[in-house]
């Protein structure tokens, strides 16, 4: 079963079944991690046998697992082609959150992001998105408060597969995860952005801004070139009036982006914008040259920027030592279960 609700209650019906019988199976698969249908002890065993017969409940497999504390953990994850995503579980305070891949790899080559190394092998289907989620919260025993879409790929060059795993992840018979505490991250897809403006989801925005300079930001993040920063501040603009008020993410790495003359950069370029702002210290790779700032630069450029309108952050990123960090997921086999 591949299916949102919406797909499965259609299959169902087409097949001459009523719509119930989509609610039980998709509330038997995605609330009781059910892998076989002869579990669902509320539907006939005729009908049970009926639906083995001309359907798999299909899934992601844990294989592999690295972590570092309480605070972090990295899951390899298989999919059932054999190709490996990553996803990481982060506890802080009261919170659990999951960040979830949408891509295997993926084709944007940013310069300073290890999942951009290994290139695109594919995008997820949306139900193994959210069957990210469902395997950790099972391997845990405990329900996520959040899912962030910070993990490998780009959601908005993958929006269609994004868009059915939100509708699994907050049906209330899915996953039950509230889109108020759903943060889908994007570097700046026009396209993508337009789609999500267009339709009825309304989760958090985060884009990954990083630059405030249009050709730095080209020659850092290739994609910028088709994507231009007036068309992205725009509808990042127009979200923040009509959905939810955005996030810019700003990946501060030393002698390239941290200078007080980038700080007012970018308070220019978000003078106009209802938005708030993350500072994300880099996150070292030992595949990529990049190096955090000191502790005195990124102090000087957040304390500068509180100057602004915007709520600012520094983003404490969990899970460095085990290269699970914002822009370290590479999909390596490592760790034990």
């Amino acid at each position: 079963m591949r299916y949102s609700l919406h797909q499965a209650e259609e299959r169902l019906i087409g097949l001459g079944f009523p719509k119930y019988r989509a609610e039980q199976v998709f509330k038997w698969i995605w609330q009781k991690n059910a892998g076989e249908f002869s579990v669902m002890t509320n539907i006939s065993k005729e009908l049970r046998g009926y639906f083995n017969d001309r359907f798999v409940i299909a899934g992601v497999k844990i294989a592999g697992l690295q972590c570092e504390g309480t605070d972090a953990e990295k899951y390899l994850l298989e999919l059932e082609d054999g190709v490996n995503v990553e996803s990481v579980y982060i506890r802080e305070g009261g919170r659990r959150t999951i960040c979830v891949s949408c891509q295997a790899g993926c084709p944007l080559a940013c310069k300073f992001c290890a999942t951009g190394l290994i290139g695109l092998k594919r995008s997820l289907h949306a139900y193994e998105i959210a069957d990210q989620v469902r395997t950790i919260q099972e391997k845990r025993g405990e329900k996520c408060s959040n899912v962030v879409f910070m993990g490998m790929g780009e959601p908005f060059i993958n929006y269609d597969a994004v868009f059915g795993a939100l509708e699994i992840m907050s049906s209330p018979i899915g996953l039950g995860i509230g889109r108020r505490h759903t943060t889908v991250s994007t570097v700046g897809i026009v396209e993508g952005i337009e789609a999500l403006l267009k339709s009825s989801i309304r989760v958090k925005l985060a884009i990954s801004l990083n630059f405030a300079d249009e050709e730095m930001r080209q020659e850092f993040m290739p994609v910028a070139r088709t994507n231009p920063l007036k068309d992205i501040l725009k509808l990042a603009k127009t979200y923040s009036l009509k959905k939810e008020m955005v996030t810019f993410e700003y990946v501060i790495i030393k002698d390239i982006n941290d200078s007080i003359r980038d700080a007012r950069k970018l308070m220019v370029l978000l003078r106009n914008i209802p938005s708030k702002i993350n500072l994300i210290p880099y996150n070292e790779h030992p595949r990529l040259p990049y190096r955090r700032p000191s502790e005195k630069s990124i102090d000087a450029f957040f304390t500068y920027l509180l100057e602004s309108h915007h709520t600012v952050v520094i983003r404490k990123s969990r899970g460095q030592r085990i290269l699970a960090a914002c822009g370290q997921l590479s999909g390596a086999k490592a760790g034990i279960i």
